[in-house]
């Protein structure tokens, strides 16, 4: 089922393990992470050889926790030709922090990132796309910590985040003196409501052939990017299981059996790259267009 738009889309990592998860907070106590037995270098080197074996290109927005644990892993996906990105070091909802705390917690991930993969980082990733109406002064400390890119405004109705009447495609937004890049997770407008496609839950709740038709929709009717996006933990259902209310653990579940090979059928399917390369007009997106 070869499909290939002009567009290439966005292809994103949040590496995170499954005991980070921000709905497992009120279980999981973060003093306690280091007790917990650790699946992100498996299941993230399985993304790598799905994304490798297709010669794909992602940006894998790092938590600080992990890199400062798995040095090599972050070296491994540096050394794949893949771009590294921060997702923060505690995995902590932005609108519960103050500035002041946010930006410490941001200085530490980012250092470490960059420290052990030798690469400068520029992009940012919310936890939980935790970037708000109440929280849009992080925009503000990203650009003031030299940040350009952030994929964190999720245009959405949602009980622990979003923002439904943001921007819905690629675009540049105030952060202090400076401009950010702004990629935010796809949403299908559907009767004046966005419905989420972007990946993650979403994915893995819905059955293949719609995430299809999305990513076909966005290209082709809108020439836009569909930014897409997964955790390591998705592709694993044999992941240890969290002592949670059902709806957390349903949430959390739901369809991890079926999502690496959901997966690498979007892989076949469509073209994917980083962020940048993603970014209308980029040169890759140039490349793509000009191709017959």
């Amino acid at each position: 089922m070869i499909q290939r738009t002009g567009i290439v889309n966005a292809l994103t990592v949040d590496v995170e393990d499954y005991f980070h998860v921000t709905a497992f907070e009120p279980w999981v106590v973060r003093r306690h992470w280091d007790y917990y037995p650790s699946r992100v270098q498996a299941n993230t080197l399985r993304l790598l050889k799905l994304f490798g074996d297709e010669g794909i290109r992602a940006t894998f927005f790092v938590l600080g926790w992990v890199a400062h644990r798995f040095p090599k892993l972050v070296r491994d996906i540096a050394a794949a030709g893949h771009e590294i990105g921060c997702h923060s070091y505690w995995h902590r909802l932005i609108y519960r922090q103050t500035a002041a705390e946010f930006r410490a917690d941001l200085r530490l991930a980012r250092d470490i990132i960059q420290d052990v993969s030798g690469r400068c980082v520029h992009a940012y990733r919310a936890p939980t796309w935790s970037i708000t109406q109440k929280s849009l002064w992080a925009l503000d400390v990203l650009g003031e910590e030299g940040f350009e890119w952030d994929s964190s405004i999720f245009p959405v109705h949602h009980d622990r985040y979003g923002m439904p009447d943001a921007e819905r495609f690629p675009h540049e937004l105030a952060a202090g003196t400076s401009r950010i890049r702004e990629f935010p997770p796809t949403v299908w407008r559907w009767y004046n409501v966005n419905v989420p496609v972007a990946g993650g839950g979403y994915f893995r709740l819905y059955p293949l052939a719609f995430t299809h038709r999305a990513i076909l929709t966005i290209n082709e009717r809108f020439r836009q990017p569909f930014m897409f996006y997964i955790h390591p933990w998705e592709v694993d259902p044999e992941q240890p299981r969290i002592a949670a209310p059902w709806r957390t653990r349903w949430r959390h579940y739901v369809g991890l059996g079926r999502t690496a090979d959901k997966l690498a059928s979007l892989l076949r399917t469509w073209h994917f790259g980083t962020l940048s390369e993603a970014w209308p007009g980029s040169s890759r997106t140039r490349q793509m267009q000009a191709s017959p």
